[in-house]
């Protein structure tokens, strides 16, 4: 029997290295702050990132040199003890842990070369599956010409589409005869990265798939939804064939024009750069990953982030990204409040995603996803994670296919 493990040597290696990144980067912050108080300006004066002079600079250059020392050695000895101890199989709660972190931190990891960082892959039952038309068969044995690809939100991972006892996956494959597989992916990166992955790794897959695809459909959860959404596009530019047999795209609960929560981070950022006392603190909230930031206005393509700071407050014009042309799809919304036109549902949704940006909905003509409203359903009573397991989501989900 094959034991789970919570926690492997290439685990501590990965955290080694975000406490010595976190030790460095917080003597920066505390001395960006000393610097700026030294210099007395007023309330709103203007703030500098410059670091400190003399002795008190030495001190802190110290302390990030020694950090990275320390943690040069902790790393060097963890690197060797990995080969020997990265047996076992992954537990709920590492791969829970793991998703979150790199739900926050996900580029950082990514960029700094961190073990920790999720690579993409396709899974099923929490394993990665291997391209070839016999590894395929091997590992899915009962596989159809139906394929249902399910696409998870962010800070979460594969796994947690079972929910209370449901998967939204395992019930189509039981009453529908869809073959599902899971997308795992670092939910920190750009969405039009890991959307381009994507796509690559559909066209892979289903090259090999063990009996000829009818028929494609993508089920997206959140963040999900966006990555499916920006998986089409990049598809189509690279002419897959898996474009053209992709039939429909449901989307639960995914800020197709972004989510609230992040456009008002970006306005704590802004209020606390307002200040050299508080100025350092700014550097907290701009640690969160480039995942979320796409998150405020629901951007999927490269050109909404490439060349830009992601985190200013200025005008954005992001590129206006119609769904695909010959699919048919589908959104489902959550609304906390109990009833239909209960006020303040609008904006509040599921707690996460407003109602209108669920349903890919604008004042703004051009921004308009025009999903018909036969394609569209609200669940009162209910938030963002109950879109997962709830019976009339469900019921709705098969309806639709």
């Amino acid at each position: 029997m094959t034991r789970n493990t919570h926690i492997r040597v290439a685990d501590l290696r990965g955290y080694s290295r975000l406490v010595v990144d976190a030790t460095t980067g917080l003597a920066s912050l505390v001395e960006t702050m000393h610097h700026n108080i030294l210099r007395t300006p007023g309330i709103l004066g203007k703030s500098t990132q410059q670091p400190t002079k003399g002795i008190t600079g030495f001190v802190y250059k110290s302390i990030r040199g020694v950090t990275r020392l320390v943690g040069g050695s902790i790393d060097a000895v963890l690197g060797r003890l990995v080969p020997l101890f990265s047996g076992g199989a992954s537990s709920k709660e590492r791969e829970a842990v793991l998703a979150a972190l790199n739900g926050v931190l996900g580029d950082h990891l990514q960029a700094s070369g961190n073990p920790l960082a999720i690579p993409m892959s396709l899974r099923r039952d929490g394993q990665a599956l291997e391209p070839g038309r016999k590894a395929l068969a091997a590992v899915i044995p009962g596989a159809t010409g139906k394929v249902l690809l399910l696409a998870h939100g962010l800070c979460m991972n594969d796994l947690e589409w079972r929910r209370k006892g449901h998967d939204h996956g395992a019930a189509l494959a039981a009453d529908a005869g869809f073959t599902p597989v899971y997308l795992h992916y670092n939910s920190g990166m750009h969405i039009s990265i890991n959307g381009r992955e994507f796509a690559a790794q559909i066209e892979t897959v289903l090259r090999a798939w063990p009996v000829p695809v009818e028929e494609l459909v993508i089920l997206g959860h959140s963040m999900g939804g966006l990555v499916a959404r920006s998986a089409c596009h990049y598809g189509d530019v690279a002419g897959h064939d898996w474009v053209r047999k992709l039939r429909k795209i449901i989307f639960l609960g995914t800020p197709h024009h972004g989510a609230a929560l992040e456009r008002g981070g970006s306005w704590v950022d802004m209020l606390l750069d307002a200040s050299p006392y508080t100025t350092a603190f700014a550097r907290l909230g701009k640690i969160r990953s480039a995942g979320i930031t796409d998150l405020r206005h629901g951007s999927v393509v490269d050109e909404d982030w490439k060349h830009r700071d992601r985190f200013a407050r200025s005008h954005h014009k992001r590129a206006m990204l119609p769904l695909p042309l010959d699919v048919k799809c589908y959104a489902i919304a959550a609304s906390i409040a109990n009833r239909r036109g209960k006020p303040g549902q609008e904006f509040l949704g599921d707690g996460l995603v407003p109602v209108a940006s669920a349903l890919g909905e604008s004042a703004d003509a051009r921004r308009k996803l025009a999903i018909p409203k036969t394609r569209q359903w609200i669940g009162y009573g209910m938030n963002h994670m109950d879109l997962l397991d709830r019976s009339e989501v469900y019921a709705r989900i098969r309806r639709w296919l």
